[in-house]
């Protein structure tokens, strides 16, 4: 008899239905797995024995053949298990279960029958959805994150008996369900804020600019400056996630199995901070079947990339490209998967390898062609890539000591509101959400400047040497700058900060 059951797999950020076949026949006792199952899914032959078995089922001793359709792609993972030993218990006329159809199963058997959690649980859902299915079976610990599809009834479940009881209608499971407003309504998710750090106003000031138009940032000064500290509150100054946001960014984290336990969806912008021994790999993701990497793991966060000179240089060139666009191809000969990383880039360095070249009060012991070396290792087309550059000095004793309380994240926060708001009504129509994402096709329209500003553009442009991409830049960040005063058109003054913010291309690089 052949029994067929719907399950799903990954590519990528998104789910694919996958058909569960069963043939039982007579002939000599085999048990196989086609449709390019990887190791994990051949493997689940001996899981889902033991666990038919471990159950008071009996598992058929006939010719077995499962095949997983379609059969072009390859499937990976343990979320087979379960689908197969239904499909399994089905065809052997074991159990009878009228509307499984209805149904899509995915879970990971252990030899018990105990259901465990898998990977990928919510594209697996979000898929679910899209293919007119409205009831998934799924581990417990995955029910918060299944149940986050709207209109998907989920049915948690601890092991393979009780939802056998559940599909031949002997006890049903309740369908589980998320209070989404909870989700949304804690104001101090990050904790940490603006108003612990003392002085540095310039870096606050440029943080802010960054956020309020999405721009890439760098800083450099020497240690115990405060550049970390300074970097780890940005989130909590960026505009809350929307709902497709975080749906977006829970999809890559819970694929690469980076879920918080009972979280069902990633309300928080991810912050990213890899050490500077990361691999090509790691960073922008791969594998044979490609996973995400920690570029993409902060989508529509932060990506903190601290002593950027001592990352491997083609470490950092490999960042290049999806910084522009916004999302990164990886192609392998299994698959070619593309996984978005639209992140903030925000990174730190000292001035030379000892850490005070130009610092007032220690003197630097680095020869200049240590120095040079050093400052070398991040490129010129890198450096372009980030929008605003600031010197981060150290703090005087005087502003650790003051009992002046600084700025909060929340008044910050709300300036960067009102500027992606003005950001959002003006770019409507074009799919541009930030002043960083504009195009050079946009730049005449939207960053129209009067005889005065071109004249100062023209002066820093000849005397910085800078690039046309640098030319680019400067003009976004002084949208930016005017979208934060409010102002309709670049003024002067808007053009000079966003100029300033440039001003290391000239004190170190040139």
């Amino acid at each position: 008899m052949i029994a067929k059951v719907t399950s799903c797999g990954l590519m990528g950020v998104d789910g694919f239905v996958v058909d569960v076949e069963v043939d039982i026949s007579n002939g000599l006792p085999s048990f196989e797995i086609v449709g390019l199952p990887d190791t994990a899914v051949r493997e689940s032959k001996e899981r889902v024995r033991a666990a038919i078995k471990n159950c008071n089922y009996e598992f058929p001793i006939k010719r077995i053949t499962v095949n997983l359709a379609p059969a072009h792609i390859k499937k990976e993972g343990p979320c087979f298990d379960l689908p197969i030993s239904i499909a399994i218990l089905h065809a052997s006329e074991q159990i009878q279960v009228d509307d499984i159809k209805d149904y899509m199963l995915i879970g990971e058997l252990s030899l018990n029958g105990e259901l465990r959690p898998i990977n990928g649980v919510l594209p697996i859902a979000m898929a679910a959805y899209k293919n007119d299915i409205k009831k998934i079976i799924v581990p417990t610990q995955n029910a918060y994150e299944a149940a986050v599809v709207k209109g998907l009834e989920v049915y948690p479940a601890n092991n393979l008996y009780q939802i056998i009881l559940h599909l031949t209608g002997e006890k049903r499971i309740e369908p589980f369900a998320v209070d989404f407003d909870s989700l949304f309504s804690n104001t101090d998710r990050y904790g940490v804020d603006f108003s612990d750090v003392k002085g540095q106003d310039n870096v606050k000031r440029a943080l802010e600019v960054a956020a309020a138009g999405g721009h890439n940032c760098l800083m450099i000064g020497p240690p115990g400056a405060g550049k970390t500290m300074i970097a780890k509150r940005l989130p909590a100054i960026l505009p809350d996630m929307t709902f497709e946001e975080s749906l977006e960014v829970t999809k890559i984290h819970s694929i690469a199995g980076l879920m918080p336990q009972n979280m069902p969806l990633i309300t928080t912008r991810p912050f990213r901070h890899p050490h500077h021994t990361i691999s090509n790999a790691s960073l922008v993701g791969g594998g044979k079947v490609p996973k995400p990497g920690e570029i993409s793991l902060a989508h529509y966060g932060v990506l903190f990339l601290d002593e950027l000179p001592e990352f491997k240089k083609d470490v950092l060139e490999v960042m290049r490209q999806p910084l522009e666009d916004g999302q990164v191809t990886i192609a392998r000969v299994n698959a070619t998967l593309t996984y978005p990383c639209e992140c903030m880039l925000i990174a730190s360095m000292n001035p030379c390898k000892c850490g005070f070249y130009g610092d007032n009060t220690k003197e630097c012991t680095c020869t200049p062609l240590q120095i040079q070396k050093y400052l070398g290792k991040v490129s010129g087309p890198l450096l372009d890539r980030l929008d605003i550059h600031v010197e981060v000095s150290p703090v005087r004793y005087k502003s650790l000591e003051s009992d002046e309380t600084s700025e909060s994240s929340s008044r910050i926060k709300d300036r960067v509101n009102r500027a992606r708001k003005i950001q959002i009504e003006r770019y409507k129509g074009y799919n541009i959400f930030s002043n960083a994402q504009l195009q050079p096709s946009h730049m005449h329209k939207f960053c129209n400047l009067g005889d005065q500003e071109k004249n100062l553009l023209k002066m820093a442009f000849d005397r910085l040497g800078l690039s046309a991409r640098a030319h680019n830049r400067i003009l976004k960040v002084a949208r930016t700058i005017a979208d934060l005063d409010e102002s309709e058109n670049i003024q002067s003054s808007h053009l000079a900060e966003a100029i300033q913010y440039r001003s290391l291309d000239r004190k170190f690089w040139r």
